[in-house]
């Protein structure tokens, strides 16, 4: 086995075993592992686009070939972005369309370039609009065609409220909708049972009656099971949020939005994630340590804000960080510049109060974890996507540059020779 011979001693051989391509390994002197913990003297085993094993110091068995980095340099987990619409066309409306799945605006282009030059191996796009304009797509930023590059469709639904009657709702006419749906097909299956029920009935009494009687072909047709009634479109995603198989994220605006939010979902039970676009004078901090108890994600940008009304700074990130929100930081613009300057506006916030390890978490380990996607990607080790970046220092440090971005196990970008 290539992992128990990899652990070993390497023992003397005269002409070394060939190895697949595909198998290489990295050594570097620092890794930041995305949960927060670092690793020193790290030795990356890589095969077919996944982490195998990885450790300190481990002896690499002869033949595979290694990429050794130089000393200053840094490997860190790709970094992941799961609010975007970069590289995307089109408007949206101000309803309530929830069927609308953003991957079928997805076109390949040299957009998608920007987000692996400054280190982004995963993306979510999310519909335009307002309301409840659809749900997002993951996607890794390279491909000739959709199909390469769509990890998992339906990965949340967005959903925008405001402290507006009409915002909230959206949110409650979708789940009335869905008990209408669901006492339609109680119904509906009420009256298959007694139907069937009563042939079945009338099929006995027939038998007992004809017992004599020679055996004949019946005319009627056996009963099958029975066919629920189709879905709405814009029901079906009210169901799977219930069900467990779709996520919602609420974009608000202020406090009063958060609170009209808790009235809408009343009772309700699932999966649900804020995102929270930080402006100058926002008054959110009112309700963190609400959303704080909810322990849900966060999605706001690296951003000092003030106090409304005065001159008082306030590091909100750090903030909800602090209460117990899982906190996922996003650039401070939609675009390539803002995804150039991410690394530097992070480390504003944590000279500014964030706690590194959380600063850290909230670019790799968190938005993976938000997408449902904490397994395959956000963190390196062993069976995790060999997603990462090769930086020139302190990722967080000004003047760190970005020497290579690897995507399943190929560098795509930079100058690192593999």
């Amino acid at each position: 086995m290539i992992l128990s011979s990899f652990l070993a001693l390497v023992p003397a051989a005269p002409v070394p075993a060939p190895v697949p391509s595909d198998l290489f390994v990295i050594k570097a002197r620092r890794v930041e592992l995305g949960n927060g913990e670092v690793m020193e003297h790290a030795v990356i085993l890589i095969e077919d686009g996944v982490i195998v094993t990885m450790g300190q110091d481990l002896a690499v068995e002869r033949g595979i070939p290694v990429i050794e980095l130089d000393e200053n340099q840094i490997v860190m987990p790709g970094l992941v972005n799961p609010y975007s619409r970069y590289g995307m066309s089109g408007g949206g409306f101000n309803d309530a369309r929830p069927q609308v799945m953003a991957s079928t605006e997805l076109y390949p282009s040299p957009a998608y370039d920007a987000f692996l030059e400054n280190g982004i191996t995963t993306v979510a796009q999310y519909p335009a609009g307002q309301g409840i304009p659809g749900q997002a797509v993951a996607l890794r930023p390279f491909g000739t065609t959709p199909k390469e590059m769509i990890l998992e469709d339906g990965v949340y639904l967005k959903v925008v409220m405001r402290n507006s009657s009409s915002y909230k709702r959206n949110l409650i006419d979708g789940f009335k909708k869905a008990d209408q749906h669901l006492e339609k097909v109680k119904k509906e299956r009420e009256k298959w049972e007694a139907k069937n029920s009563k042939k079945k009935s009338t099929k006995k009494s027939d038998d007992k009656d004809d017992e004599k009687k020679p055996a004949a072909k019946s005319s009627s047709k056996t009963s099958k099971e029975f066919v629920e009634p189709k879905v709405d479109p814009r029901v079906q995603p009210f169901l799977d949020l219930r069900d467990g198989k779709l996520r919602a994220l609420f974009s608000i605006g202020n406090a009063a939005s958060y609170v009209h939010l808790e009235d809408a979902i009343g009772d309700e039970e699932f999966e649900w994630h804020l995102r929270v676009p930080l402006t100058r004078d926002i008054d959110v901090f009112h309700v963190k340590d609400k959303i704080g108890d909810k322990g849900c994600f966060c999605l706001m940008e690296p951003l000092i804000t003030l106090m409304p009304g005065t001159m008082r700074q306030r590091n909100l990130p750090a903030e909800f960080d602090r209460a117990g929100a899982k906190l996922v930081l996003l650039p401070r613009s939609d675009s390539a510049a803002g995804f150039k300057a991410f690394f530097e506006d992070v480390g504003v916030m944590i000279a500014a109060g964030l706690d590194r390890k959380s600063a850290m978490r909230a670019i790799t380990q968190n938005p993976a974890g938000f997408l449902g996607m904490g397994d395959k990607i956000g963190t390196l080790g062993e069976g995790m996507r060999a997603n990462l970046l090769v930086l020139s220092g302190d990722p967080f440090q000004p003047g760190t540059k970005i020497d290579g971005v690897m995507l399943d196990g190929r560098f795509l970008t930079g100058d690192i020779d593999q």
